[in-house]
């Protein structure tokens, strides 16, 4: 096993002999879902607010409305009640860094970690690499504001999202904890 495993389990351990939210319910109690990024400087139950049970947390690579977490917020809205939902992307986003081309450049010649610098990203392993990254939208981001509403705009317009649900859009900054709202984005997603 390795150091991180091993860490993961004993944390698990002792965080199991104090575990008393055993009779939480499956819905969450706050009634609401956070699509937000993967990284690991933001921390939604911190600048949200919540505890366990609260809130839905869906999270992926820039928060970005990507089917799967439009299926996510569906499940959360038509099975277990949430009736609000936030799009909270963030300042110095890795999905900033990168376009569609480098990532298919990257994975067509090798399969190992990447790394940047001044002058961009390189591969740091030897191949082989693979074509399948030509049929996956990355969903990089240019602009955060502008990917805030590009989100929230997909979402209210799914077929499967109720008209009713307003869609909040935020940029979490990573060097102030703040929530700046994208005025544009909590516009389009106003209930209809």
């Amino acid at each position: 096993m390795s150091k991180i495993h091993n860490e993961v389990l004993l944390a698990n351990r002792e965080y199991a002999t104090g575990f008393n939210k055993g009779d939480l319910a499956m819905p969450p109690a706050r009634q609401f879902a956070i699509l937000t990024c993967m990284d690991a400087r933001l921390d939604p139950a911190k600048y949200a607010g919540l505890s366990e049970g609260d809130a839905h947390v869906i999270r992926n690579a820039g928060g970005r409305a990507s089917d799967d977490a439009i299926r996510s917020l569906v499940i959360s809205y038509k099975l277990l009640g949430t009736k609000e939902w936030f799009v909270i992307h963030h300042t110095d986003c890795g999905m900033e860094t990168f376009t569609d081309q480098i990532m298919q450049n990257l994975l067509g010649s090798s399969l190992k970690a990447a790394s940047i610098d001044e002058s961009g990203w390189h591969d740091t392993g030897e191949g082989p690499g693979s074509t399948e990254a030509k049929y996956i939208d990355w969903l990089t981001i240019k602009n955060q504001a502008e990917s805030v509403l590009e989100d929230v705009t997909r979402i209210k317009g799914h077929p499967l999202v109720p008209s009713e649900i307003p869609v909040y859009g935020y940029i979490y900054d990573v060097k102030t904890g703040r929530l700046i709202e994208v005025p544009e984005a909590t516009g389009a997603g106003k209930p209809r």
